[in-house]
C-alpha cells in the first residue's frame, strides 16, 4: 500500500492531468469538428460524432458549445476570424512594393490557409449557406468582409503609390479572391485525386496568376499616339 504522501502525490498527478485535459477540450472539440465539417459538410456532421472524435461525451461537448451552430462559429473565429489582425499589422508594415506585397499575402494565404482543412470551410459555406442563413450571415461578417477590406486595403495602396493604375476596387478584389477561391473549391473537390499530364500544381497556377493579375494592374506606359503632338 502506497505511504500516506505517496498516495497525495499520486492523487495530485490525477488531478493536475484532469486539469490539464479539461483545459485542452475546447481546442480537442474544436479540432474533431473542423475535420468532421470539412469531411462531412454542416448538415451531415452529428454532435454525437464530434464529441466521440474527441473522446467525450456529447454531454461535455455542450458544457463548452450551446450548439452545433455555435461550434461552428468558434471554428471560424479560432481557425480564420483570429487571423485578420495579424495579417493586416503586416500589411501596414510592410516596406516593399505593393507587387510583392500582394505576392506574399496570397502565396501566404495558401501556404497558412490554402493547403490546410481550414480551407475546407470555403467549400462547406458555399455548398451550405443558402440552408444556414444565420451562419451565412456570421461568415460573411467574420470572413468575408474583413477579408475583403484587406485585399481592397492592398489594392488602394498600390494605386495611391502610382503602382497600380486605378480600378473598380469592388471588382478588383474579386479579381484576387478568385484563383484563391478556386485553389480551396479544388482542393476539397477532386484536387487530391487529379494525377496526369493535366494534373494541377497549387503554387504553379498561383504563381501565373498572381503574374496575371500585376500584369493586368500594372501602371501602362504613355501610348505614342497620346504623346505626339499633332501639327
Amino acid at each position: 500500500m502506497p505511504s500516506p504522501i505517496k498516495f497525495c502525490e499520486i492523487a495530485g498527478s490525477v488531478r493536475a492531468k484532469r486539469a490539464r485535459r479539461k483545459e485542452a477540450r475546447p481546442g480537442e472539440l474544436l479540432a474533431a469538428a473542423l475535420d468532421l465539417f470539412v469531411e462531412k459538410g454542416f448538415a451531415a456532421t452529428r454532435a454525437e460524432e464530434i464529441a466521440q472524435r474527441a473522446g467525450v461525451s456529447k454531454g461535455t461537448l455542450f458544457l463548452y458549445f450551446s450548439s452545433k451552430e455555435e461550434l461552428f462559429k468558434a471554428v471560424v473565429r479560432e481557425n480564420i476570424s483570429v487571423r485578420f489582425p495579424e495579417w493586416r499589422a503586416k500589411l501596414e508594415s510592410f516596406e516593399g512594393s505593393t507587387a510583392e506585397l500582394l505576392r506574399t499575402f496570397m502565396t501566404q494565404w495558401w501556404t497558412h490557409v490554402g493547403d490546410t482543412p481550414v480551407s475546407g470551410i470555403t467549400k462547406l459555406m458555399t455548398s451550405e449557406a443558402s440552408n444556414f442563413p444565420e451562419l451565412a450571415a456570421f461568415y460573411e461578417s467574420e470572413v468575408i468582409q474583413p477579408g475583403d477590406a484587406l485585399i481592397r486595403s492592398i489594392l488602394q495602396r498600390g494605386i495611391v503609390r502610382g503602382e497600380f493604375h486605378p480600378v473598380d476596387l469592388k471588382y478588383g478584389v474579386y479579381t484576387v479572391l478568385a484563383p484563391m477561391l478556386f485553389l480551396a473549391m479544388w482542393k476539397h473537390s477532386f484536387g487530391p485525386g487529379k494525377s496526369g499530364p493535366n494534373k494541377l500544381v497549387p503554387e504553379e497556377y498561383l504563381a501565373v496568376q498572381i503574374d496575371t493579375i500585376l500584369n493586368g494592374l500594372g501602371v501602362r506606359p504613355a501610348s505614342p499616339l497620346n504623346t505626339k503632338q499633332l501639327p
